[in-house]
């Protein structure tokens, strides 16, 4: 077989046991990691014909793996009407989740499954808030990784709290764009 071809056969067999383990971890559900798996192999015989041999099977498993997983957030986020995007990294947390903003790139964190992942992650995030404009940058920086009080924030900027939220609104869009674009 050469190594630019595929062999969906053998897919059931060999991944679908570490596709289910690295979707569990990031959704916390089994059932629903189940699915994700099942679409991942269904987009995978989709695309199959895109396929060019660059990495091995399991990792463009993966990598169809990570979009379904991000698709999914988007999806149950966009029904809360929520721009946030919550991942449970912890599995000794009380929490549903943890910001993603504040669990990227911590190297000292215990349950960090893929260190690179997470930093190139960090990186991204990072680059993405550098490019916001600058009041917009602060006030998401402020709010949701340094966690200061909105009160707080609104008596430092001189801004009332509508247009706070509608700044991280508009950050974490264009956030979310930016990562699309340039991280997957």
């Amino acid at each position: 077989m050469a190594s630019h071809q595929l062999n969906p056969n053998i897919w059931v067999d060999q991944y679908a046991d570490y596709l289910f383990n690295y979707a569990v971890t990031r959704v916390s559900d089994s059932e629903i990691a189940k699915d994700l798996v099942q679409e991942t192999f269904f987009a995978g015989l989709k695309s199959a014909k895109n396929y060019k041999g660059e990495a091995a099977e399991r990792t463009w498993l993966i990598a169809i793996l990570k979009r379904k997983v991000i698709d999914h957030y988007r999806k149950i986020n966009s029904k809360k009407g929520k721009a946030e995007v919550r991942m449970n990294y912890s599995s000794h947390s009380d929490s549903e989740g943890d910001w993603l903003e504040e669990q990227v790139a911590d190297p000292f964190s215990s349950t960090n499954t893929n260190f690179l992942e997470n930093e190139e992650l960090g990186l991204a995030i990072q680059n993405c808030i550098s490019k916001l404009p600058k009041k917009q940058s602060q006030v998401f920086v402020m709010k949701t990784i340094q966690g200061i009080d909105t009160e707080d924030i609104c008596n430092e900027l001189g801004i009332n709290p509508s247009n706070l939220w509608v700044m991280i609104h508009r950050a974490r869009t264009a956030l979310m764009d930016c990562l699309n674009k340039n991280w997957y």
